[in-house]
């Protein structure tokens, strides 16, 4: 069982977190004037790095705050994780 370091709560087994995609992506300006591929683009397509991986994380059963994590994805180790008020640190 793998620990995840909460930025509030501190470390909890990885059971306690929902995992909730890429961080970091702007949200469309004028959403309203997309078009149905480029909505669906924005939706569903992210990025599938091979390495550090800015991600966004819920901690659901504890504090119930999102936060982020450079996570590995090849060894799923977090490298840090940050509050969303935090300034995104460089990936190594």
């Amino acid at each position: 069982m793998q620990l995840i370091t909460c930025p509030w709560c501190g470390a909890r087994e990885e059971t306690e977190f929902h995992y909730g995609g890429e961080a970091h992506l702007p949200y469309p300006d004028e959403p309203e004037t997309l078009t149905d591929e480029e909505w669906a683009h924005f939706v569903f397509f992210r990025a599938n790095p091979k390495g550090p991986f800015a991600e966004r994380w819920y901690h659901s059963t504890g504090c119930r705050r999102w936060f982020n994590a450079i996570r590995d994805t090849t060894t799923y180790k977090f490298h840090q994780v940050y509050r969303l008020d935090e300034q995104r640190p460089a990936i190594p």
